[in-house]
């Protein structure tokens, strides 16, 4: 089970989920959120990110030479797309050197018609809630017309409580969680993010 843990902001709770056994830990670079870091802080925290821990940048719908710059200088590997950013910002990333991961909540992922959703197939896919970080669940009966086949992570209202039992029943490669382990908006928790971490494990 692939976890990934979102949102951080100090050297503590990225070293929590690196010793947990993060699969992946993210920043977010999207403006108006309470997570929200600076290039430089993010490049302070990727620096004691080991080799095979992905590190993530979150950013929504910003120009893409932005967000390329934004990641270089931070030293990320891979770049998430959090808003209505088109397939073609995928290929680019990939063509840039990075790894990409793009983000729908889950009722803009079942609108889509057959033809988008085989064009979305190749690439790493995280559906959400409807409103990113709120800590919200979206409703599994949106996902009635199926879950992307290819590899894809389940996000919105996770926390330590019903990750393993929603990661069992809807089978994604992986979750990602933020507000599920914080102990106030925005400020994580090094606890939560290790109990997260092995409940999502049970689900494996």
């Amino acid at each position: 089970m692939y976890v990934k843990i979102c949102g951080l902001r100090t050297a503590e709770t990225v070293a929590a989920a690196v010793a947990a056994g993060a699969s992946a830990v993210g920043f977010v670079f999207a403006p108006g959120s309470p997570r929200t870091v600076d290039v430089e802080l993010a490049a302070t925290l990727v620096a004691g990110v080991p080799d095979g821990v992905e590190t993530v940048g979150v950013f929504r719908n910003q120009p893409l030479d932005e967000v390329l710059g934004t990641a270089r200088r931070a030293g990320l590997t891979t770049v998430q797309l959090h808003g209505r950013e088109p397939l073609s910002d995928m290929v680019r990333l990939r063509g840039e050197g990075f790894h990409a991961l793009r983000a729908f909540s889950a009722a803009d992922y079942a609108a889509l018609d057959a033809g988008e959703k085989r064009a979305w197939e190749p690439e790493r896919i995280l559906l959400d809630a409807v409103e990113p970080g709120a800590g919200v669940a979206f409703d599994a009966a949106t996902l009635q017309g199926g879950t992307p086949p290819g590899f894809w992570l389940l996000a919105g209202g996770l926390n330590p409580g019903n990750v393993a039992r929603l990661a069992a029943a809807l089978h994604p490669s992986g979750v990602d969680v933020s507000s599920g382990v914080e102990s106030s908006r925005g400020v994580k928790d090094a606890g939560l993010i290790r109990d997260f971490i092995a409940a999502a494990r049970l689900a494996a």
